[in-house]
């Protein structure tokens, strides 16, 4: 009698997500003409948006580059870590999660009006009211905004954030407290959808994990939670740390 014993091939290795890494993705692809970069590296200006980004946050020489790219004891976020290195500080974390669209039907909205710098002291106003999370003086210039007004008042907002080659983030959705139940918001989601995906782009966004009233309500138009994602405010060491040295490659460079 003989026997044979069939071993499992080995797991073939998962390739990352470009999504498990969108700021970074973004900031060194189609944001890369707003990043601010030294080596591994970047982050946008800070009057456009708070996010720092490192190519891999398991490699400690991208953390040295973000020291000296931050500058000595200047906390910044990051997302895509769940540690820091000796020496730095986590000011505060929080959880998070990474919808895509799936199946949610997108259609221009015929009452928004796409937004502009001279929009911006509105837009601020709106946002410090239903904070949505961070909009800057300059965060307008990551993509469309679209706003909806009533006799004359922007009252809802949604817009382009982060842009990983492939896909765009939808971002600061937001409608003022008098005019909720309208589904303002909903239409503007859509018709922020319908630019995206007019230029080859699939839809995703980000929410707080205790945003549950958010997240149900982008489940309910066609969103698909893709992964719980975790954000932290990070400080580095007050003195600059050295970078590590590498014999193939030379000092990090920074670029604008």
């Amino acid at each position: 009698m003989s026997t044979s014993v069939h071993h499992a091939p080995p797991p073939v290795p998962t390739e990352p997500h470009i999504l498990d890494n969108a700021a970074w993705a973004a900031l060194s692809g189609p944001h890369a003409g707003l990043a601010e970069r030294v080596g591994r590296a970047a982050r946008y200006p800070t009057d456009i948006s708070p996010f720092s980004a490192l190519e891999d946050p398991a490699d400690p020489r991208a953390w040295a580059d973000l020291a000296a790219l931050v500058g000595p004891g200047t906390a910044t976020p990051v997302s895509g870590a769940l540690e820091v290195p000796d020496g730095w500080t986590i000011e505060r974390g929080g959880d998070g999660v990474q919808l895509i669209a799936t199946t949610l039907y997108a259609e221009p909205a015929p009452e928004a009006e796409r937004l502009g710098p001279a929009d911006v002291p509105e837009i601020l106003d709106l946002v410090a009211l239903t904070e949505p999370g961070p909009f800057l003086p300059r965060t307008i210039e990551l993509g469309s905004y679209l706003g909806i007004r009533d006799r004359g008042r922007l009252i809802a907002l949604a817009g382009e954030r982060l842009r990983p080659p492939g896909w765009t983030e939808i971002s600061a959705v937001c409608t003022h407290p008098d005019h909720r139940g309208r589904g303002l918001a909903t239409r503007l989601v859509r018709a922020v959808a319908a630019g995206i995906r007019e230029r080859g782009d699939t839809p995703f966004l980000h929410a707080a994990a205790s945003n549950t009233h958010a997240i149900r309500l982008y489940e309910s138009i066609g969103f698909t939670l893709r992964r719980r994602t975790r954000f932290l405010l990070v400080r580095p060491p007050d003195g600059q740390p050295e970078a590590p040295q590498e014999e193939e490659a030379g000092q990090p460079e920074e670029t604008a």
